[in-house]
Formats: C-alpha cells, structure tokens, sequence
C-alpha cells in the first residue's frame, strides 16, 4: 500500500508545518483512508542546523588531529558559564574528527536524544580529555550518502547568499536535508484506485480538513496537441474480455540527447525513497516519479530500439517473453501485450501492458534516446495476468483499479520536462495520442435519496458542494439533480454511490443512531425459534454446546466403521482447502465432534457431555452447472441449474457423553452415562417442540451393534442414538461405553408441523393405576409393545413405565413377561368400569399383534 512522505503531500496540498504522520493519518481515516502503518524515520530529532563557533585542532597521544569546537545550536544552547563543560559563549562542545570545515561554517548537529540509522544513539560522551555533547554529522552518517571524509557544511563563513538562504541556527535540518521523517501507509480500497498517487490522497487530506488543493492535472495545465508524425501505435484486441478493448488511449513522446551518465536530482532520489522505491536512472526514476505523484503508470523505452508501428494485442499460443526481473514466461492467450514490427507487424513482444516491460527494449546505461509511454489499459486484464504471472507490479495496482484516462498526456508532458530539466534532453515535435475513451456519462440523483438511504438531513446546497467538491459536473436543481462523475472516479455509478460520499466527506459520525421499529411477525424463523428451544434444552440438563470445524479427513469415516458403500462416505471435496489432511466437508456431525471428545478426554476432561448444531452436506444427486455471467439477472432456468448443483444442508443435533454425569462425591456413587440416557437426548428434541419421538431398535455405524435405536418420527427415521462400538471407542481414544447421538432437527420440525402447540389441562381428579404384566415372544421388544399399549389406553393415558422384563417359571420357552406401571386420569374420576374397559383394549390389540397373553 502506498507510502505518504507529508513532505511531498504538502506540493499539492497546504498542510501544518508541524503535521505528523499520527496526525495525517487521524484525518485521513476520517474520510476513509485507513492506517496501515507508521513508519519510524532513520533519523530521529534532534538534528539541527549548527553554526561553529571556535574550532581547537590537538594532536592526541595516538597521532591522531582532534578538533574541539563551540557550536551554536540556537535554542538548544547552553547558556554561558553553563553545561557539561563551561564556556564564555552560549554553545555546546562537540568533538570532531573531520577537517574540511573552518569556524565560522555552517553545518549539521545531531544532538543527545536523537538516533541515526543503524540505531546509534547520540548521547554526551568524554573522549579525548572533553565532553562530547553531541555530533558534527557526515553524509554517511545520516544514511543520505557514502562520503565520511568530511561533514556536511551547509555553508561556508564568507557565503553570504548561502547563509541568507539556511533556516535560522537551531532549527531542524532534516527537512533541508530531504531526510523524511515518520512516513504514514495508508490502506486503498478497491474503488479508490486514485489515491494510490499524491493527487488523489491530497484531493482526500482536502475533503477532511478543507486544506487548499491544488491539482497538478487541473484544466488549466496546457500540453501540445497530437501530431501526424507521431511514433506510430494501433491497437489490435480481437479478444476482448467482456467486449472491452484492452487499450483505450496511448500517448508516446519522444525526449532525445539525454545524457546517460546524469543521475536523477537529490530531491527525487529522496522523495522515491521515502515512498519505498529505488532510484535507478533519470529516465526511469522519472517514470516512476510522476507515476507516484499523479497515479499514471508510464514506461519508458530506448528509441533506437524499437520499430514501429507499437502494436497493442493479445498473445499468442506459444509465445513467450523475459521480463525486467529477468524471468522468461509463457504468455496466455488471454495475456494483454504492447508489441513493436521488429522482423514483422506486432512480431516482438516488448512487455505485459500496464504489467510489466521486457528486457529488449530497456533503459540502460548507453540510452540518450527515450520514448515515453502513457497509456489507459482495460483494469481486468490488467489484473488477471498480473495474477496469472504472480507480478503485482506498481503499475498494475494502479491500472486493476481504475487510473484516470484523462491525465496519460499530463504525466507523459511531465517526464518530458523532467528528462529536459535534468537530463539535458531535447522535447521531440512528435506527439502521438491514440484516444478511444469514453468519458462518462450524466445520470439523475434524487436528493431524497441522501436522507431515505442514510437519515442525513443536507441541504441541497450542501449537496451539489460536495458532489462538486469531489471532481462531479452538478446541473440543475430542486429535487432531481443531473451529475457527472469525474475521470478518476469509476465506481460513482448510481444514485447510492453518491449517497456514499455525502456521508463520507459529512462525516459518517453525523448519521443519526435510529432504533429500528419491530414489526410484527419479523422475528425469528419458526425453525429457529425450535432451533433454539432445542439447544436451549440440552444446556439446561447439563450438556455444554460446542462449534467443531466442518472439514473432516477420509479416515473419520473409516475409524467410524462406516461401510464403503454408504451415503455418507459421499462427501463434497474442496478444491483449495484449509488443511490437505482434511478436504472434505462432513456430512455427520459425528464425523468431527467425535474428534472433539477424544481431544477433551486427553485433557482430562472426564465428565463429558457435549453436543453441536450444524448445517451438514448431503451432496448425493447433484451435478455440476456453468456460472452464470455477470452484468445481468439469471434468468430462472440459470438459477435452477445453479440451485441443482447445491447439496442438501440438512440441520443435525449430535452429542457425546461419557464418563459420570457429574464427579465424584463422597458417600454417593456416580451416575454414569448409558445407552438410555443417548436415546433421552433425542428424545428431548421431539420433546422442546411438542413431538413424542419412539425409538426401534437398528445397526448403525458407528454404534454398538447391540445397543442402537433408530429415532422415529412416526414412520420416519430422523436419526439415531446409543453406545459407541467398543472399535470405534479404540480408534477415537474414547473410555469403552461412551454414547451418542444424531437426529435430523429439521425432519422433526417438519414432522411436528406449524400448528401451535396445545399445553395438556392440569386435571386435578385422582389418577388410577393398573399394572400389566403381557407375555410376548422374546423377539418383540419393550419399545414395540409400548407403542401398541399407548395407542390402545388412548387420552387418558398419562403415563406409562416398564418396570420389569421376568423368563423363568410361569413364563413358556421362547417367552417373556412385559410388565407396565400406567397411570389414567380423566376430568373426572375414573369410574371402575372405565378403567377395566380400558384394561381389555391393551390386552385385545396386543394379543391381535403380537399374541400376548396377560400374565396370570
């Protein structure tokens, strides 16, 4: 993200003299730009211009010439008769070992509390029989250069003109020195593509502070029209991505007898640095350097070799070229490139555009010279071969979000200048400007909009201000106002996009804070509403709730026991997932919660009870569909062929116990979890939703082959629940006898409907008891005949409970005794006739399924 030196900022626009990059970034965030980081300069103050006063040369005992000097530091001075060593002047002593300067020069002082680069820290010192309180600094010293035979002198004692033009003694000479201090990153986001140059992030420091802006690309900057001998361009994109051709400007100009050998000015070697880039050459520090200020990408080519015409295409099957980083790529297809007819038309290629250049036509040390390039490339293919490439070069940060189309003559006219000024080269006649651009276009803004979409109340005056004030063309007035966004502004494209920076640039800490209404009805879902009351369940009978990753290895369903044709071993594969070891997406909640009480057990968690709600998926019967494109609606059979490809999501509630139900008590034995207590559980979630669930029994993976009941909703299964088989304990680290269970929450919801539950009368009549004891054959099990007895008792049935299962005398082989507590209440009291005619119901229906006899 761009680097901000205020230094270079304050060229554009009028900033403080005592702004900080703390404070800059304050303002910024106000309008939207955030701080990435603050950068600590190499140089910390204080570092001061210094004028020597006396200067005492002492041959030391090594040989070696010292100098003893008095140098006024203006405000920093000790007074007369003052300081670590006295003196008759307000002054400090400063040792110094250079000698190419004479008192009365003046020079830099770096004081106690400052620190140069490599962290050395200035601080009084004793050498050389005095006080050092301070340093007289090098140029290497200070990191602005490699000369450390002598320090810098500002100006010598008899240069007046010097002198008049040096800061007053005492002041900071940091800034004289073009060192930066702190240096504040800000982070872009993709729809402000022009803030990555000091224009636009001027433009925004003006929006928050109302500073005066001055824009280098205003319409008052003149540049030479195009001419008809221009270096000749064409653009030839017969593969258009969204049928937008890759190039819509080109500008080329032409600077010749640049001097080789000059090296850029001080002041943009420091201005590159401080913005994080490496001076190279004028020519291309120039590139870079307007592209930094004005948000253009550039490039500059040798002249002498390349051949016209420049072709702007596509690449070729096959093709292949070796960028400046010196790395030879094969180029897609889809690959945007700037070409010249060298050996043939559009035959060589010369770099990606708007990516990166190639090695043929580089600056090097012998060009004198240059061809200038300024050209509008289309953002998405920009940024799909940069990605493709892995080349996220300073030019296609710029260009994948937008640069302006109207500045490529500006920033080209300014590299002229800046190869003329300093490089000594001479402005070609030659002007080319190949221009395709289409500017945009007016469109209506209801004003209303301001205060429907935020609750801002600004006038229209306000309005059309800002709109104004961020570069739009406002016509009109009263309710619908027609406005025309800038240039370098291709995301304001509706009426919210300008809704956007009203309330940006108002402030969005001017939005009122407005409760909403509730509406009736509006509420939660009904399935999240049962949902809830489910989980609400399980947390107050002591189950705690937990959140496992949903992306499961293929052995979670191996150490399962899960057979190999089993529906749920068809799982969804992600193509890029987070862990190579884990590329599937689960489609039972057991598949990771397992996991998570094998990892709670090795911590020593030993009273577990743990249970998890989750969307699963059940990816059987789906097939892969196109995307549809973008820029338009799907029509209905689009989103039927998209919807076709989404697996089923059903909602799960799973759990996991083991071990007592709560620890260990002195004089109490513990309750410890079983088989029962898994089926409970899954009962409770028809219970939290007025559902009776019964349970048969089943095999089912992972469970004890033995100890598994399949959960039924009526006829349907929504699940299952009961001991873990001792093989699956193993392969999970799991203590033998650990239970589980799973259920479908949203089959349950659905079999339990939308009609609201009825709450049964507390009937205050006495209840009636009849116990049963029904002789059955060995195969029917207690859940079976249950069921019968409960739909035979009818209404007033209240309870029933199995209170024992007896073989052995009086009961035949093959047999066995089924006896029920059943409790009866009526609105009124049970007559004994009632309770016997009931009594024969259970015992007719049951005799008729399963030939029970009542037990004598």
């Amino acid at each position: 993200m761009p680097l901000i030196p205020i230094e270079w900022l304050a060229t554009h626009v009028e900033v403080p003299a005592d702004l900080t990059a703390a404070q800059l970034a304050a303002d910024l965030v106000k309008v939207g730009l955030e701080e990435e980081e603050i950068h600590k300069a190499d140089v910390t103050r204080p570092v001061v211009v210094g004028h020597v006063l006396t200067r005492e040369a002492k041959e030391q005992s090594n040989g070696k010439v010292i100098n003893y000097c008095r140098v006024d530091v203006g405000i920093h001075n000790d007074e007369p008769g003052t300081g670590k060593e006295k003196s008759d002047l307000a002054s400090r002593g400063i040792i110094c070992g250079a000698h190419n300067f004479e008192a009365g020069d003046y020079v830099v002082v770096s004081l106690p509390g400052a620190v140069l680069p490599g962290g050395f820290a200035i601080a009084a010192r004793k050498t050389y029989g005095h006080v050092s309180d301070g340093m007289i600094c090098s140029a290497l010293e200070l990191g602005i250069g490699k000369d450390h035979n002598g320090i810098i002198v500002l100006a010598k004692a008899d240069d007046d003109a010097a002198i008049a033009a040096l800061p007053p003694v005492g002041s900071d000479a940091l800034g004289l020195l073009g060192i930066a201090g702190e240096t504040l990153e800000i982070n872009i986001t993709p729809d402000r593509g022009y803030c990555f140059s000091m224009r636009g992030v001027a433009r925004e420091y003006h929006h928050s502070t109302g500073a005066k802006f001055t824009d280098p690309c205003g319409p008052d900057v003149v540049v030479p029209a195009a001419t008809s001998d221009a270096f000749p361009v064409v653009v030839e994109d017969d593969a258009p991505i969204h049928g937008r051709v890759g190039c819509d400007r080109f500008v080329t100009r032409i600077v010749r007898g640049v001097d080789p050998n000059v090296q850029s000015p001080q002041w943009i070697q420091d201005r590159l640095t401080q913005a994080g880039m490496r001076p190279i050459s004028l020519a291309v520090d120039a590139t870079n350097y307007v592209m930094l200020d004005l948000g253009q990408p550039l490039h500059a080519y040798d002249l002498d070799k390349v051949e016209g015409p420049i072709v702007v295409r596509r690449a070729r099957v096959g093709e292949r070229l070796v960028t400046l980083d010196e790395v030879e790529r094969t180029l897609d297809p889809e690959d945007l490139l700037i070409t010249d007819s060298a050996g043939g038309h559009a035959n060589r290629v010369l770099g990606l555009a708007g990516t990166m250049g190639g090695l043929d036509t580089e600056i090097t040390a012998g060009t004198v010279n240059v061809l200038i390039e300024a050209a509008h490339f289309d953002p998405i293919s920009v940024a799909r071969q940069a990605r493709r490439h892995k080349l996220p070069s300073e030019a296609a940060k710029r260009f994948e979000r937008e640069v302006d189309p109207l500045i490529a003559p500006i920033a080209a006219q300014a590299v002229v200048d800046l190869l003329v000024e300093f490089g000594g080269g001479e402005a070609g006649a030659e002007v080319g400007d190949l221009n395709a651009v289409s500017l945009p276009t007016a469109q209506d803004f209801h004003v209303s909009e301001v205060a429907r979409l935020t609750g801002l109340d600004v006038p229209e005056d306000q309005t059309k201000a800002i709109l104004e004030d961020i570069g739009c063309t406002v016509e009109g007035s009263g309710a619908v106002l027609s406005v025309t966004p800038p240039t370098w502004r291709p995301d304001l494209v509706g009426p919210a996009h300008f809704v956007e920076e009203i309330a940006r640039l108002v402030g969005y800490d001017q939005i009122p804070t407005v409760a909403p209404r509730a509406v009736a009805g509006r509420g939660l879902t009904l399935a999240q509403r049962e949902l809830r009351d489910a989980m609400q369940a399980f947390a107050e009978t002591g189950w705690v709730q937990v959140l496992s990753y949903p992306f499961v290895s293929a052995s979670a369903f191996d150490k399962q026991g899960i057979a190999p044709d089993d529906v749920r071993r068809t799982a969804i594969r992600l193509a890029n997932p987070l862990q190579e070891d884990a590329p599937y997406l689960r489609t039972s909640v057991l598949d990771s919660l397992l996991d998570i009480a094998r990892l709670n057990i090795a911590r020593a968690n030993q009273t577990l009870a743990i249970v998890e709600s989750s969307l699963l998926s059940h990816p059987a019967g789906i097939h892969s569909a196109v995307a549809p494109g973008v820029g338009a609606r799907p029509t209905d059979a689009e989103i039927a062929e998209v919807m076709s490809a989404v697996p089923a999501q059903p909602q799960h509630i799973a759990g996991v116990a083991t071990g007592p139900m709560a620890a260990p008590t002195y004089g109490f034995e513990p309750q410890v979890w079983d088989w029962r207590d898994a089926v409970d559980a899954a009962f409770s979630v028809g219970r939290s939703v007025g559902l009776g669930l019964r349970a048969a029994k089943a095999e089912y993976a992972p469970y004890h082959p033995g100890r598994c009941a399949q959960i039924l909703a009526g006829e349907t299964v929504v699940g299952y629940a009961g001991e873990l088989a001792p093989a699956v304990c193993k392969a999970f680290e799991l203590p033998v006898r650990t239970v589980a269970f799973e259920v479908d929450a949203h089959a349950i919801f659905a079999a339990r409907g939308d009609a609201p539950i009825s709450v049964n009368p507390v009937l205050t009549s006495p209840v009636a008891k009849e116990d049963l004891a029904l002789v059955v054959d060995l195969r029917v099990t207690a859940a079976e005949l249950e069921d019968v007895v409960r739909t035979a008792a009818g209404p007033l049935l209240e309870d029933i409970r199995l209170f024992d299962v007896y073989t052995g005398e009086q009961v035949p082989d093959g047999k066995k005794s089924l006896a029920f507590a059943l409790r009866l209440r009526g609105d009124h009291t049970l007559t004994a006739d009632e309770t016997a005619g009931i009594r024969k119901k259970i015992i007719k229906q049951t005799h008729k399924l399963f030939g029970a006899q009542l037990r004598a």
